[in-house]
């Protein structure tokens, strides 16, 4: 499981990487070895208005389908249009591949997610 540093991660097993009052948001490693094959992503509207929690996106493969729950509040500024076409990239490299990014509302919702080692930690405990 490969987990990188200097993100934010969502018991959900979300990702987000700040960037100024920007979250760019996707799925984790673990995420995406859980679900198998990835077959279609269904990505949220820009400018729709999320809160931290709420379903945002759906990723399905050919196991289950899964929501992608926002980690934190905001408003959908832009979202990764190739995963329409390509959903499988997020298999070959989930970090590389984001699927939407939110202008948040309330950064301070980011100190409820945890670093890269909590997350690895709490992967762990899950398997056991």
């Amino acid at each position: 499981m490969k987990v990188i540093e200097n993100l934010k991660y969502s018991k959900e097993h979300e990702w987000v990487r700040v960037e100024g009052n920007r979250a760019v948001i996707g799925i984790t490693d673990y995420a995406q070895d859980s679900l198998g094959d990835i077959v279609f992503v269904d990505l949220p509207e820009v400018g729709r208005n999320v809160k931290a929690g709420e379903a945002v996106a759906v990723v399905e493969s050919v196991k289950a389908a899964s929501d992608v729950y926002s980690p934190v509040s905001g408003t959908v500024v832009e979202v990764n249009a190739v995963l329409e076409a390509s959903p499988e990239l997020i298999n070959q490299d989930p970090y590389e591949n984001w699927i939407l990014v939110l202008e948040m509302s309330d950064p301070g919702e980011l100190d409820a997610l945890m670093d890269a080692q909590s997350y690895e930690r709490f992967c762990e405990e899950e398997e056991e």
